[in-house]
C-alpha cells in the first residue's frame, strides 16, 4: 500500500538539488513493515535510517550497558566473517553502516550506491539478525567502553550530567548512564549480548527512512530483506517518569578551575497542544544565539561565562527543561542567581513582541537548512516517525511557529516555569555556594 503525501518546495528547497517539491511516500513492505521513501534518482545512491525504540532504557538494572556494548559489536562480525572479514566485505562495497544506542532507540544508518545495493543489503542484514559476539570481540568493545566510562569520570561535564540524571529520574532507567557504569559493564556477557540484541532490535518497535536512487516498488522488499529473522517483540519499554527532584542545589566537588553547572526542571511532552508555544519560549530563554536571554545576562552583560543555553527534551518516558554553563569556581553564585532571576522574570513578565518577533524569524529561517543531503533528510524522517509526527509536519512545523502569540507564550510560562524547582548540579570548587542553596 502507497500512500502520497506532497510536501510545499518552500520548506525543503534546499534538500535536493532542482527539485520543485519533496514526496514523502509513506509505504507499508510485504512484510508489514512501515517505510517512508523519498525518491532521488540524480545520484546513484541510497541513504537508510532505521531506529528500533527502546534503546538504553531497555537495559535491566543489574545489566547496565548492555544495550550499548550491544551496538558496538554489531559491526565486529557476522555469519561467517569475523570482524576482519565483515569490514573488508563492506569497503569493498564502498558502503557505510553506522550503529548508536541512546536512550529511547538503537538506530542503524547505512548509505551505500546503487550498483553494489543488492550486497550491501545482504551484508547489513547480516549484521542485524546474525551477530557473532565472538570473545575476542567483546573484550575489545568493553575496553573502549570502559575507557570511555574512566574518562568520563574525570570530566566536570559528564559528572554534571549524570548527577543531574540520577537525581531526576531515580531508579527509572533514564536515571542511570546509558553506557553503563564501570562495574556493571565488566561483568557483562556474551549471553547478555545475546538477550540485549533479542530484546532491543524487534519489528513492532521499528521504523524506517529511505531517501536516494530506489523506487517505492524495490523500498519494501529491500527492507524487508534487511531485517528478516529479527523478532516480532522485544523487551518491555519502560514506564512514564516525573521529574523528581525539588530545587536546590547539589555540589560535587572535583578539582578544576570551573563549575560546570547543569540546571533544569520538569519539561513538555512533544505531543502537549502547548509544546509549540513551550518551545519557541526555551529558544528566547536560552537558544544559541547572543539574543538569548541566558547569553545576554549571563555572559554579554555580566561576562560570567563564554556561553549558556537551555532547551527543551521530549524523551520517549520524560520530559525535561535542562540547560548548562561552566564559570570561574569565584562566580558560580553569581552565576546561578542570575539563572534564577532570568526564570522568574520569564515566568512573571512572559517575553515581548520584538524577542518573539525574532525567534520565530531565526527558527523558521534555519529549518530549511537541516535537509542538506539524503542522509540528512532520512536522518529527520524516521526521528519524526520514532515521535509520532506526520509527514506534513515538514509544512506545518514552521505554520506552528508563527502561530504562537504573546498570550501563549504568557500562558506556557506560568504553566511551565517554576524557579522554585529549579534544581542545579554543580562540578568543582564554587565559592561562596552550599548545598541547599
Amino acid at each position: 500500500m502507497i500512500r502520497l503525501v506532497s510536501t510545499a518546495a518552500a520548506l525543503i528547497l534546499l534538500a535536493l538539488p532542482v527539485r520543485a517539491a519533496v514526496d514523502v511516500q509513506q509505504i507499508t513492505s510485504p512484510g508489514g513493515i512501515d517505510v517512508w521513501l523519498v525518491e532521488e534518482h540524480q545520484i546513484p545512491f541510497v541513504a537508510l535510517e532505521m531506529m528500533f525504540q527502546g534503546g538504553t532504557s531497555l537495559d535491566a538494572p543489574d545489566k547496565r550497558g548492555a544495550v550499548n556494548m550491544m551496538t558496538g559489536l554489531l559491526e565486529e562480525g557476522a555469519g561467517d566473517l569475523d570482524a576482519r572479514a565483515f569490514a573488508e566485505a563492506r569497503e569493498t562495497l564502498a558502503a557505510s553502516f553506522g550503529f548508536d544506542a541512546g536512550d529511547d532507540a538503537v538506530s542503524v544508518s547505512a548509505r551505500f550506491l546503487t550498483e553494489n545495493r543488492d550486497q550491501a543489503v545482504d551484508l547489513l542484514h547480516l549484521a542485524l539478525s546474525a551477530p557473532r559476539f565472538d570473545a575476542d570481540a567483546v573484550d575489545r568493545v568493553r575496553g573502549q567502553v570502559l575507557s570511555g566510562l574512566r574518562a568520563d569520570a574525570q570530566d566536570p561535564s559528564a559528572i554534571a550530567g549524570r548527577t543531574f540524571r540520577a537525581l531526576a529520574y531515580g531508579d527509572h532507567p533514564y536515571g542511570a548512564p546509558g553506557s553503563g557504569t564501570i562495574e556493571s559493564v565488566t561483568a557483562l556477557t556474551r549471553d547478555d549480548m545475546i538477550a540485549a540484541h533479542r530484546g532491543a532490535l524487534a519489528l513492532d518497535r521499528l521504523v524506517v527512512s529511505v531517501v536516494g536512487d530506489i523506487s517505492a516498488a524495490e523500498v519494501g522488499p529491500m527492507v524487508d530483506r534487511i531485517v528478516a529473522g529479527l523478532p516480532q517483540s522485544g523487551a518491555p519499554l519502560p514506564a512514564h517518569v516525573d521529574v523528581r527532584m525539588g530545587g536546590g542545589v547539589t555540589v560535587v566537588p572535583f578539582d578544576t578551575p570551573q563549575t560546570v553547572i547543569t540546571f533544569g526542571q520538569q519539561g513538555i511532552a512533544r505531543d502537549d497542544p502547548d509544546f509549540f508555544p513551550a518551545f519557541v519560549m526555551t529558544e528566547i530563554l536560552g537558544g544559541s544565539g547572543f539574543s538569548a536571554r541566558l547569553m545576554t545576562e549571563v555572559r554579554e552583560k555580566r561576562g560570567l561565562t563564554y556561553g549558556i543555553s537551555a532547551y527543551l527534551i521530549p524523551k520517549d518516558h520524560a520530559e525535561v527543561l535542562v540547560g548548562q554553563v561552566a564559570t570561574a569556581n569565584a562566580t558560580a553564585g553569581q552565576t546561578i542567581d542570575v539563572i534564577r532571576a532570568e526564570w522568574r522574570r520569564l515566568a512573571s513578565d512572559g517575553v515581548t513582541q520584538a524577542e518573539l518577533d525574532a525567534a520565530k524569524t531565526y527558527l523558521t529561517g534555519a529549518y530549511p537548512l537541516r535537509f542538506d543531503g539524503n542522509a540528512r533528510i532520512a536522518g529527520i524522517l524516521a526521528g519524526m516517525q520514532s515521535q509520532g509526527l506526520p509527514a506534513s509536519y515538514l509544512t506545518t512545523r514552521n505554520q506552528e511557529i508563527n502561530a504562537v502569540t504573546l498570550n501563549d507564550i504568557t500562558r506556557v510560562a506560568r504553566r511551565l516555569i517554576n524557579p522554585d524547582t529549579l534544581h542545579f548540579v554543580a562540578v568543582g570548587h564554587p565559592e561562596g555556594l552550599a548545598p541547599g542553596n
